[in-house]
């Protein structure tokens, strides 16, 4: 059930799990830096999975998404957020982003997180900022998870 519709423009802005297009985000993600080669599979489980705000264009493709792991009471991690570069410069991302940060299921928790590699000037205005303390982060990753479930077939 959808607890946000909001248009932008010619744009619509949703939470509907049911206008998500998963083979139109994986396309995107696949050639992503952050998730090459990752499965189809894998993005309908993760998108099942998460709170996940898409845009959409007019024709109701899919432009643009914001996915949000959380627990809905104390923490946040924003991922897999971007706009199809022929919909950029309209303000897609940002008003995301603040729709996200607003939304109803996301309120009163005390930590949200993200990572990025080149977006800082988008999320510093909505007082994201680096790890004080980065030492005290910790991760296990499993960077060549994406190809090696390809190397089984």
């Amino acid at each position: 059930m959808s607890a946000l519709e909001h248009r932008h423009g010619a744009y619509l802005i949703s939470d509907d799990p049911a206008r998500l297009d998963a083979v139109a985000i994986h396309g995107y993600l696949t050639r992503s830096y952050w998730s090459e080669n990752i499965p189809l599979e894998t993005v309908q489980r993760a998108l099942h999975g998460s709170l996940c705000i898409g845009a959409y264009a007019a024709g109701g493709e899919q432009v643009g998404l914001v996915r949000i792991i959380s627990d809905h009471a104390t923490y946040a991690y924003l991922c897999d957020v971007y706009v199809l570069e022929e919909h950029r410069g309209h303000g897609l991302a940002k008003t995301m982003l603040a729709l996200t940060l607003r939304h109803p299921k996301l309120q009163g928790l005390r930590t949200w997180s993200l990572r990025t590699r080149d977006a800082h000037g988008l999320y510093a205005p909505f007082g994201f900022k680096p790890v004080e303390h980065p030492e005290s982060y910790m991760v296990l990753r499993f960077p060549d998870v994406y190809r090696q479930v390809g190397d089984d077939e």
